[in-house]
């Protein structure tokens, strides 16, 4: 007997039961990353999401291939809301960068079969990072079928091919940085920047009316 899929309703479950982090420090670090990539691609065709489920392909019968990223990149995926990410009505497009932020629960076989996930549906970028330890490696290649170079401390200050942020090791840890030079902040930091911005534009515009001057005229 051939199984179908509608022999399995729940073949894609939106949730694996996992808590997103074990710690403040791990969560910190994933809400850092997932608010700063999503600031770094602000109006540009790039879906950035945070402990997500991923289904890189379809399948008849469960368990269906996926895994959850602590932070994941999608370059060429409109930004938007979603339950998971299936490939399959995505373009086909896989992330092309994946982080995983560890913590004492991560063994060195979750990580390896994560690597092995990665490797094998394409991610051209993943790095693993423990903020206790400041414990770093990575893995990156410049297309699916290429093989990984591994990046470790040893080549840092290094910058992303695929995001063009710089990553370096300080002696309080890890530190991005993004294209510009400027560092990766915390989230609050970038909502008072932008309101503080925000503010500028309305008085200024505020002052152009004063003088009889409509600014959506510039």
């Amino acid at each position: 007997m051939v199984l179908l899929p509608l022999d399995f309703p729940n073949l894609y479950p939106e949730s694996d039961g996992k808590p997103i982090a074990d710690n403040t420090l791990q969560y910190h670090w994933i809400v850092r990353l997932v608010t700063n990539l999503k600031h770094l691609f602000q109006g540009k065709t790039v879906f950035v999401a945070g402990d997500l489920l991923w289904y890189p392909e379809q399948v008849t019968a469960p368990p269906a291939p996926c895994q959850a990223p602590d932070a994941m990149v999608v370059l060429g995926r409109p930004d938007g809301e979603r339950r998971s990410y299936k490939q399959w009505e995505e373009d086909n497009i896989a992330p092309q960068v994946v982080f995983e932020i560890l913590s004492e629960s991560n063994s060195a076989r979750e990580m390896l079969h994560k690597q092995t996930f990665y490797r094998r549906y394409g991610v051209l970028e993943m790095f693993f990072y423990d903020p206790e330890s400041y414990d770093f490696w990575g893995q990156v290649r410049s297309e699916p079928d290429a093989e990984f170079e591994t990046i470790t401390l040893l080549n840092f200050p290094w910058t992303s091919p695929t995001l063009g942020i710089r990553f370096e090791m300080f002696a309080d840890g890890l530190k991005l940085f993004f294209p510009n030079g400027e560092p990766f902040k915390d989230p609050e930091t970038l909502f008072e920047e932008r309101d503080q911005a925000q503010q500028q534009r309305d008085r200024a515009f505020a002052k152009l009316r004063e003088l009889g001057i409509d600014p959506s005229t510039l």
